[in-house]
């Protein structure tokens, strides 16, 4: 992609609104723009970064045979009625009455409808188990909406659901979300600690949160520091339900009395297994082999608006953002330093072309600009490699790679640009 065909509003001064760092950079750096409170548009580089999570999201999932469906965001208020949520969810139910007086609402969540659904299509125990997930933007009118795309009123989120035969089956599952959590937390780049938490008005009685420890994090969690270090994926159920790291909530409300450290941190994922709360609301049962039966369920949610914020938090410079290799928007950027020499525009060209003839995920910044600006702005985004071509090209027939993760810098002579550069990105990979 080339700059000059790419939008992305850089901005010198921060946002008054914006006061987390993750709020002022994805402001200043173009990825967002708010529109109201609590509601941002994605521009082309922040929609960039969410593409490659998603995309990592349906990787794993398809790899563990969850089927992607979407379901709509306007609900029905009657399901939620009869589910016995309609009221008890609060104020941040955003709800809607349509020319025809019937009373809808956006979707908080779809344990309600991805029911129904199911109620609608699986008759038989052979048809189970079953796991469905969707990507979607989700509604809930925060009272305080705050933190940029952290807390916003709008968001996108990724719901998996599940059915099985019964409690055991279904704690097989829980298991096997528990760990693919893990497996896409690790793909893109986040260190996240599970810890037990409540289930609120999901219902059940066993939900994990996935939570990332940074200082700026708005939740408090407790854990055994051994934790941070732990490799979790060969845990048993067993091993998940007597893990000793829990929600503040969680912690005071079962009066834990274990010592342990607290930490600050950012919710990104929550699991739970509620049986068969729903399935008996809607009387949603299935043939057995003797009886028929009420499957039990569980769903499975990732923020996935506010991965790239909660990354921001963690992993940042004074001037720009430290993006994990597998989000980062670009891998790497060509800084055109004298557009002015014909010689110089043209082995831009030449490395450009080159490298995306290798598929190669590159920005090529071939701007009317200073310097100064070029490199503000190549900070600001956050891309791992920067090939800076100018004036030495010219006196030394060579080019200049700044390598953001090492902050190691090298000059390479022209005749070997293509090959260093392709080598300085397999090195980011590795």
């Amino acid at each position: 992609m080339k700059y000059s065909e790419f939008f992305i509003p850089t901005q010198k001064e921060k946002s008054s609104d914006a006061k987390i760092k993750s709020h002022i950079l994805m402001i200043k750096s173009g990825m967002i723009r708010q529109e109201t409170s609590g509601i941002y548009s994605w521009l082309p580089l922040g929609f960039r970064i969410l593409q490659k999570i998603i995309k990592i999201i349906e990787k794993f999932h398809e790899a563990a045979g969850v089927n992607q469906i979407l379901m709509p965001t306007i609900q029905s208020a009657d399901i939620w009625k009869q589910s016995d949520r309609y009221e008890t969810y609060g104020k941040e139910m955003l709800r809607i009455i349509d020319r025809h007086e019937k009373e809808l609402l956006y979707g908080p969540t779809n344990e309600e409808m991805v029911t129904v659904l199911a109620k609608s299509f699986i008759k038989s125990y052979k048809n189970l188990p079953r796991y469905f997930f969707h990507i979607q933007s989700k509604f809930r009118d925060e009272i305080r909406p705050r933190f940029g795309v952290m807390r916003a009123r709008e968001f996108l989120m990724k719901d998996a659901y599940s059915f099985d035969l019964d409690e055991k089956s279904g704690e097989k599952t829980y298991l096997m979300f528990f760990k693919l959590y893990l497996k896409i937390f690790k793909e893109l780049g986040i260190n996240v600690i599970p810890v037990r938490a409540p289930a609120g008005e999901i219902g059940g009685n066993l939900s994990h949160e996935f939570h990332l420890i940074v200082e700026s994090g708005e939740s408090e969690i407790y854990l055994d520091e051994s934790l941070i270090s732990s490799d979790f994926n060969n845990y048993s159920i067993d091993d998940v339900m007597a893990l000793s790291s829990y929600t503040d909530e969680f912690f005071k409300t079962n009066e834990i009395k274990l010592n342990l450290k607290k930490f600050k941190s950012i919710e990104l994922g929550h699991i739970f297994l509620f049986g068969n709360k729903y399935s008996k609301s809607f009387n949603f049962f299935v043939d057995g082999e003797k009886d028929k039966f009420f499957p039990f369920m569980g769903s499975y949610g990732i923020g996935v608006s506010r991965i790239p914020a909660a990354v921001i938090e963690s992993s940042n410079k004074k001037d720009g953002v430290i993006w994990p290799k597998n989000i980062s928007p670009f891998s790497s950027i060509i800084l055109n330093l004298d557009h002015k020499s014909d010689s110089v525009n043209k082995f831009c060209e030449e490395i450009y072309s080159s490298l995306k003839d290798d598929e190669i995920d590159i920005l090529y910044d071939n701007r009317n600009e200073r310097p100064g600006v070029k490199f503000s702005d190549a900070e600001l985004m956050g891309i791992p490699l920067i090939i800076i071509i100018g004036k030495d090209y010219l006196n030394k027939q060579s080019i200049t790679l700044i390598n953001k993760y090492s902050n190691l810098e090298i000059d390479v002579p022209k005749s070997e640009a293509k090959n260093e550069i392709k080598r300085f990105i397999d090195e980011l990979n590795d």
